[in-house]
Formats: C-alpha cells, structure tokens, sequence
C-alpha cells in the first residue's frame, strides 16, 4: 500500500487549520506543514498533529513555498492541500481505499469543489493535480496561481476535495506578485497572462482586464480551458461597463475554440434577458440543457449551468411572455435539481397562488 506525506504551506490560518488537518489525518502517514510567517496560533495548532513544522520565509513566490515543503516530504507520494480546504468521510474513505492502488500511477487528478448550493452540495468544481508520486520530482510553477507540469500516468479519481474559505474579502495580494513580476521585467507567459487579466477583474479593473485578457487570446499556445474562460471573464468586464454587444460577441468567440459549453449558453440568455429579448434568452438557455457535462476536460465547471440555472431562468422567461404552463413546467424541472432552493421554492408559492385565483 502506497504511503502519502501531505505538504501544506500557511500563514495566519488558526481558524481553519485544525478543521482541515483533522479531516484528512486518518488517511495520510506523514503531515508537513510549512508556515510563511504567522502572527496567530497556527503554528501551535500544526504542532499538535505533527512535529514536522518548518519557517519559509515569504518572498511573493507560492511555488518556492510549496516546493520547500515537497522537499520535506519522504513518502511515496505526495499530496498538497490548503488550509481552508476540507475532505469529507466519505471522501477520505475513498482515499484510503485508493492507496492500495496508487502505485500504478504518478499522478492522482481529484475534484476541487470551491462554491456549494444551500444544501452543501458542490455547484462549482475542476480537477486538479491533488496527489503526485514523489520519485517523479513534482516541481510547482509560477509565483501565484502555481501548478505542478505532471508526466506519467494519471488517474482521474471521483474524490473531492471542498475548499470552505471563512474569508468574506477578496485581497489584492495575487494582483500585486503579478505586477512585481511585470516591475521586474518578466514576461508573464500564457497561463499566466490568463490568470492576471482574471485577478484584475477580480479587483475591478475592468479596462486593463479587458487589455490582457485579449491579448492572451491572440497567443496560439494558450490552453483552450483558459482561452472559453477568458471569454467568459470579458462578458464579466463589457456587462459592467454596460456593453452588452460586446460581451455577447465575446461569448460567440468562445465557440472558435470548443463547442459550446453550458455555462457560456446560459451567461448568453442572461444577457438577452437584461435586454428582454426572453425568445432569445430561452433558445439559449433550451441549448444548455441539452449539453452534456464533461468535467474532465480540466475546465472550471458549474455544475448548475447543466441543469438547474437554465430550468429557473426558463421559468422566468416563459413567465414573462405569459405562458404560465410553461414556466411551471421549467420550476418544477428547477426543483429536481436544487428542491430546496429559495428560488425555486418561492416560484412555487407564486404558481399556487396563480393556480388559487384561476388565471391559468
């Protein structure tokens, strides 16, 4: 059976940390955690599951953080978590299980859930390099937004790994490595270039947003995942500067690179919506529905896109060009998939009372 050294790097995160280790302790055989500089008890709760706790110290480098760890590491593989993420009983069952399987493999893919409806089942989820054979010398890369460039066989696993931040502000830190590098002189390469026009966005920069991310569009080398999302972020930037032909034509483009995917059709019907084009929106949101989820091309999926969120927007658009049977039809369709959803759950009272005063 396979052994696995879990390497973690922190700073200020006596919140979460104990919840996450506490989670994740039965399934793996050597815990290292490696602290960037923390002010609160972290470092104390990390000395209660391990004595392995290492100081890095932080010079606006995640890869240099988290290669220092795998350095440390002496199992046969090795597996990386944050300190805000949990793995479920379940979930870590299946790991264990894994184990006895894990040697004929160099590199463990697991699902990363980071968004959740109200009944805590994951809506948005990708894969991503989770465990890697240390023999293999994994190496990460990049100062922020960091990934392992993994070789060998891989195993594409149904685990899942869900991100649960406590945090309820999105900091300007990535934003800031990103422009030291540019400072610097380097030159972001393609990855890169897309997850700098996102932080920008994040930090609502639209007009440089819109800048970088079209010029990552132009490079040929660029993966396709990142070049649909970029798409998707350029909507995100035009919608909020009130440019609803352009973002619908940037959404068109995305269908250069791939076919269609759910969660563009449905950002498309959104828009015709907001211009009350509803005929539009349904043809778009209709298409959703019947696109086929394939999460294991590696891109960002919101698993709400294949099925609830086209159902209640459908709802709303038939409502809204008075077809009442419609609309019901699309809400209930709605609540097969998130049936506890306020949404759906308040069209429900909203058709009843329809129904109460015979307008059907």
């Amino acid at each position: 059976m396979a052994e696995i050294s879990l390497c973690m790097i922190v700073k200020d995160e006596e919140k979460v940390l104990a919840r996450c280790l506490e989670s994740i302790k039965d399934a793996v055989d050597e815990i290292i955690i490696v602290d960037t500089g923390s002010t609160d008890s972290t470092k104390s709760i990390a000395l209660k599951y391990t004595q392995k706790v290492y100081d890095f110290k932080w010079i606006d480098d995640f890869s240099a953080a988290r290669n220092y760890s795998f350095s440390k590491a002496e199992k046969d593989y090795i597996m990386w978590l944050d300190a805000d993420d949990v793995i479920t009983i379940k979930n870590k069952e299946k790991l264990i299980e894994l184990k006895s399987k894990m040697k004929n493999f160099d590199t463990i893919m697991m699902l990363y859930n980071t968004a959740f409806d109200e009944n805590g089942n994951a809506v948005f989820s990708y894969y991503r390099e989770r465990i890697v054979s240390r023999l293999s010398a994994p190496c990460w890369k990049g100062r922020v937004h960091e990934v392992i460039e993994c070789t060998g066989k891989t195993l594409y696993s149904d685990i899942a790994i869900n991100h649960q931040s406590i945090k309820e502000t999105y900091s300007n830190r990535n934003l800031k490595i990103y422009e030291k590098q540019i400072d610097e002189g380097k030159i972001l390469q393609p990855r890169d270039m897309f997850y700098y026009g996102r932080e920008l966005y994040y930090n609502k920069q639209y007009e440089r947003s819109v800048e970088v991310l079209l010029s990552f569009l132009r490079n040929k080398y660029a993966w396709i995942e990142n070049k649909i999302e970029a798409c998707k972020i350029l909507s995100y930037c035009y919608a909020e500067t009130k440019n609803t032909e352009k973002a619908l034509t940037i959404l068109f483009q995305s269908f250069i690179y791939d076919s269609p995917r759910a969660e563009i059709c449905c950002i498309i019907g959104s828009l015709f919506m907001e211009k009350e084009e509803y005929r539009n929106a349904i043809y778009w949101f209709e298409t959703a529905l019947n696109i086929p989820q394939n999460i294991e091309k590696g891109a960002f999926t919101n698993f709400d896109a294949y099925g609830y969120l086209p159902s209640i927007q459908l709802c709303v658009c038939y409502d809204k060009l008075g077809n009442h049977t419609k609309a019901e039809e699309y809400n209930t369709k709605a609540g097969t998939y998130r049936p506890n959803s306020p949404a759906y759950l308040q069209n429900k009272k909203y058709f009843r009372s329809l129904h109460n005063n015979q307008t059907f």
